[in-house]
């Protein structure tokens, strides 16, 4: 639905997930009779993840150890090969520091610590080879200007899984400085599957998705640690930019018979924002902020985006998310506290079951409704009841 902002612009409403409510159906269904895994094929050979989760490329989220416990766990982390990880043999006193800096300082502080050292070549392979040595599937990012740089040094570790990620990736990129990546024939030649992100439109998703993703990261500035939309202006909130994506994959599959994957990527914090992702059309999630409260994590309770420490134009904060629990009882549960940020994935499994849809793509054809409403009176409710919402 288009609206007029005034005489000369009109704009399309969107909605992100405290807008829409997830509708249950005719039946309801057993919880253990649920089934939440992905898989998605690469040239013939599925893989398959028993959870539906990614953990996002931030230097406070994921280390080589924390991809392994992810990776038993049955999820998929995904290792920042631009960050702390790579450029530092210790990085634990440069984690230590980030952590131990005032508010005030910490953009600043951790510009300097990313700018004294660059990025090690023989760091990429080990950190890769650490994690295939922990013996899960190993998947890493890099940035578009770097990817053929360092995918070398990376594929010598045994990288499974390559993520190409930065805040808006385009398959499109001119510069009159620059020769850019031809992402086209960068992904073909590739013999790993790439996953493709950010984005948040449908044509922006639909041309990742035609320079061969296996799959797209759905997101510009919706996590709690990315100032995108506030220092650039730009975004689309997370439930229309995933609709879109989901209609691209659509189109995309009519066009060529393949199916590319759309991963919501930020601003969920709990399990009922997993299922209003998967509802609205994803098929997996990447999460950040949540995960970054694990034990495990290695930013000591504190998570930051990867372009934070942009020397010129940082887009993005520091983030303290605190320590509620283990990786597996921030994912699997149990659950000590009833505010859905414990046991993401029995969030989404009981979503599921209780709406009657038996796995993720039956659920992506769950019915929702925009229902603004139902926010504003649910946190009016909290607010002079004092205590937290009933079931």
């Amino acid at each position: 639905m288009e609206i007029e902002i005034g005489r000369g612009k009109t704009a399309r409403r969107a909605y992100g997930f405290d807008d829409v409510a997830i509708v249950p159906s005719r039946r309801t269904r057993d919880p253990r009779d649920v089934d939440i895994s992905w898989t998605f094929n690469f040239r013939g050979t599925d893989l398959t993840f028993p959870l539906p989760v990614l953990a996002s490329a931030m230097d406070g989220v994921v280390d080589s150890a924390f991809a392994v416990t992810m990776g038993k766990l049955g999820g998929l982390a995904v290792l920042n090969l631009e960050g702390i990880q790579t450029r530092y043999e210790d990085p634990v006193p440069q984690l230590e520091a980030i952590a131990s800096f005032d508010n005030a300082e910490a953009t600043a502080k951790m510009q300097d610590i990313y700018a004294a050292e660059e990025v090690k070549p023989e760091l990429i392979t080990q950190r890769v080879k650490e994690i295939k040595d922990g013996g899960v599937i190993a998947a890493a990012s890099l940035t578009p200007q770097n990817v053929e740089r360092f995918i070398e040094p990376a594929l010598a570790g045994g990288l499974d899984i390559l993520v190409i990620q930065g805040t808006v990736v385009s398959a499109e990129h001119k510069s009159s400085f620059d020769e850019p990546l031809d992402l086209n024939t960068f992904v073909r030649d590739l013999d790993i599957p790439c996953i493709i992100g950010g984005c948040c439109s449908y044509q922006g998703a639909l041309h990742l998705m035609r320079a061969g993703a296996v799959g797209v990261l759905v997101g510009v500035g919706p996590g709690h640690a990315c100032t995108s939309r506030r220092v650039l202006g730009i975004g689309v909130p997370q439930c229309t930019a995933i609709a879109d994506a989901a209609a691209a994959r659509m189109r995309h599959l009519d066009e060529t018979g393949v199916y590319s994957h759309v991963i919501a990527d930020g601003g969920m914090r709990t399990g009922g924002d997993l299922a209003k992702a998967i509802a609205v059309g994803a098929d997996a999630i990447m999460i950040g902020s949540p995960l970054a409260a694990a034990a495990e994590a290695p930013g000591r309770g504190y998570h930051w985006g990867m372009a934070t420490f942009h020397p010129d134009l940082p887009r993005g904060t520091r983030v303290r998310a605190g320590q509620k629990g283990t990786l597996e009882e921030i994912l699997l549960g149990p659950a000590r506290q009833n505010d859905g940020t414990l046991n993401l994935i029995g969030g989404l499994r009981t979503s599921m079951a209780t709406t009657g849809y038996e796995n993720l793509k039956s659920f992506q054809k769950a019915e929702v409704m925009v229902a603004p409403a139902l926010q504003t009176e649910g946190k009016a409710l909290q607010q002079s009841q004092g205590v937290g919402m009933g079931c």
